[in-house]
C-alpha cells in the first residue's frame, strides 16, 4: 500500500502537475514534500494523488493537485512572507503554503476542521502556522498586514476588509465569481491606496461560506 501510494504521489507530480505547466520548482517540491493521502479519511487514501478534489467532511472538499499547484505557481510566495489563508479544511494546503513562506495564520469557519488541520499538521512537524477558528467570509482582524492572502473558495466580490490587510507591494489570491462562472485573480497593494488586478485563469470551486451577496430588495 505504502509503495503503491508513493507511485501515485511520483505520477501526481510527473503526469499531472508538470504537464499542467506547473514548473516552479519550489512549488514541485512543496508538492513533492506534502503526502497528500495524510490529510483524507483512510478510505480515500487510495484517491489522494488523482486530479480530483475529495471530500474532507462538512461539506468540505480539498481542492484537486493540480489546481493547489497553480495556485501556488500564480502567487509565487517567498520565503520571507507572511501569509494569511482563508479555508484550513484539513490542512493540506496550509502544508503547502508553510513550505514556501516564513509564517501561515489560516482560518476556517468548522472547528473540528482546525482541530484535524492541527493534527496533521502536528504529526507532519510544521511550526510555523497558527490555526484559527472562525468566520473569516467578511474578513479577518490581524495584528499587523501581511504579504500575502490566499482564499481556497470562491467570493463573487473581495471584501474591502482583506484588501486592507494588504502590506504595500504584498498580494491577495481570490477566486471571483458564481457557479461556474469564476476566474483566479491577484489583487496587488501597489501603494496605500491602490490596487492592481490581475485575472489569472478560470476555474470553478465551491463558494466561501456566508459570503454570498444579500439580495438587493425591489419594490
Amino acid at each position: 500500500m505504502v509503495q503503491n501510494l508513493d507511485n501515485a504521489h511520483f505520477n501526481m507530480l510527473e503526469q499531472q502537475v508538470r504537464p499542467s505547466n506547473v514548473l516552479d520548482p519550489r512549488v514541485l517540491e512543496a508538492l513533492k514534500n506534502v503526502e497528500r493521502n495524510q490529510f483524507v479519511d483512510d478510505h480515500l487514501a487510495g484517491l489522494a494523488y488523482a486530479d480530483t478534489a475529495l471530500p474532507i467532511g462538512f461539506g468540505q472538499v480539498t481542492l484537486p493537485p493540480v489546481l493547489q499547484g497553480q495556485l501556488l505557481q500564480a502567487l509565487n510566495v517567498q520565503t520571507n512572507e507572511n501569509v494569511l489563508e482563508i479555508g484550513t479544511g484539513t490542512g493540506y494546503s496550509t502544508a503547502l503554503l508553510a513550505q514556501l513562506a516564513n509564517h501561515v495564520t489560516t482560518v476556517d469557519i468548522v472547528p473540528d476542521l482546525v482541530e484535524i488541520a492541527q493534527q496533521n499538521l502536528e504529526k507532519m512537524g510544521i511550526n510555523n502556522v497558527t490555526c484559527c477558528v472562525g468566520d473569516a467570509s467578511k474578513g479577518w482582524a490581524l495584528a499587523d498586514r501581511v504579504d500575502v492572502i490566499i482564499a481556497t473558495a470562491a467570493f463573487e466580490i473581495i471584501p474591502d476588509n482583506y484588501l486592507q490587510s494588504l502590506a504595500v507591494g504584498g498580494r491577495m489570491l481570490a477566486i471571483i465569481g458564481k457557479d461556474n462562472d469564476m476566474s483566479v485573480q491577484i489583487i496587488r497593494r501597489v501603494t496605500e491606496r491602490k490596487w492592481q488586478t490581475k485575472a489569472v485563469f478560470e476555474t470553478s470551486v465551491p463558494a466561501m461560506l456566508n459570503a454570498e451577496l444579500t439580495p438587493k430588495f425591489e419594490f
